[in-house]
C-alpha cells in the first residue's frame, strides 16, 4: 500500500452526509472512534457508521493539527462515558461540507457541537448559522498567528441571533468545552448529573490535598 494510503480511505468509508470528507482514521489519530487501538493501519468496519451516528457530541476542528489540543476534549468526554463523533472540516476550505454537516447533525443524533479553529476562526459561527443545536467554540493558537487572540475574537464576536458559547484559548478551553457539553446533556440525564457532582467533588479533594501538603512543607518547625 502507498505510504499515504492511511489518509485516503476507500469510497465506502466516506460519510454520505458529507461527500468527500473521510472518516475512520481513529487508530492513526485517536479520534475517539471505535476500532482496534495500537494498529499501524487504520480500520474501517461497517459498524463505525452506526457508532458515529449515535454520538451525542460532535467535536469538529478545522485542521488535523488541531487534534493536538482537542484530544483533551475527546478524553474529557470519554471520562463521562461519551464517545464523541470527531470530524475535520474547514469553514473556509470545505464550506459546503461544513454546511451539510451542521444541517444533518441533529438528524444524526448529535445534541451538542464543539467547534475548534485557529486564526480567522469562523468554524463555530459557520456551523451555528446552519443548526439550532448548541455550538461551543474553542479558539486555538496558531503559527503564524496572534497567539489565539485572533481566533478568540473571531469566535466570540458573533452577531445577535446566532450565539456561540466561547471557551478559553487552547487546551483549557478544550476541556471546558467538553465539560460544558456534559452540563448541557445533564439537564435531561440524571446519571450525568451525578457524574458531574462527583467530578467537582474530586477536584475539590485534589486541591485540598495539595493545600495540606503545601502547608505541611512550609509550616514552622518547633
Amino acid at each position: 500500500r502507498p505510504a499515504n494510503s492511511a489518509r485516503s480511505p476507500p469510497a465506502a468509508c466516506r460519510d454520505p452526509a458529507d461527500p468527500g470528507i473521510a472518516f475512520g482514521v481513529a487508530d492513526q489519530y485517536d479520534l475517539g472512534l471505535p476500532g482496534r487501538p495500537g494498529q499501524s493501519e487504520p480500520v474501517w468496519p461497517e459498524t463505525q457508521m452506526a457508532s458515529r451516528r449515535s454520538s451525542v457530541v460532535a467535536v469538529v476542528m478545522g485542521s488535523e493539527s488541531d487534534l493536538q489540543v482537542m484530544q483533551a476534549a475527546v478524553d474529557q468526554l470519554k471520562e463521562f462515558g461519551i464517545d464523541p463523533l470527531v470530524r475535520i472540516i474547514s469553514a473556509h476550505r470545505t464550506p459546503q461540507a461544513a454546511a451539510e454537516f451542521a444541517e444533518s447533525a441533529s438528524g444524526n443524533g448529535v445534541q451538542v457541537i464543539i467547534a475548534a479553529a485557529g486564526m480567522a476562526a469562523h468554524l463555530a459561527g459557520a456551523l451555528a448559522s446552519r443548526t439550532t443545536l448548541p455550538v461551543i467554540g474553542v479558539p486555538l493558537p496558531a503559527e503564524p498567528g496572534l497567539g489565539g487572540l485572533d481566533a478568540l475574537l473571531s469566535t466570540v464576536q458573533m452577531p445577535a441571533g446566532i450565539p456561540v458559547a466561547t471557551m478559553a484559548i487552547g487546551k483549557a478551553g478544550a476541556k471546558n468545552a467538553a465539560l460544558f457539553a456534559v452540563e448541557i446533556l445533564a439537564l435531561a440525564d440524571k446519571e450525568l448529573q451525578d457524574r458531574l457532582a462527583q467530578f467537582r467533588q474530586a477536584q475539590a479533594r485534589t486541591v485540598a490535598d495539595k493545600d495540606a501538603a503545601a502547608a505541611s512543607q512550609t509550616a514552622p518547625r518547633p
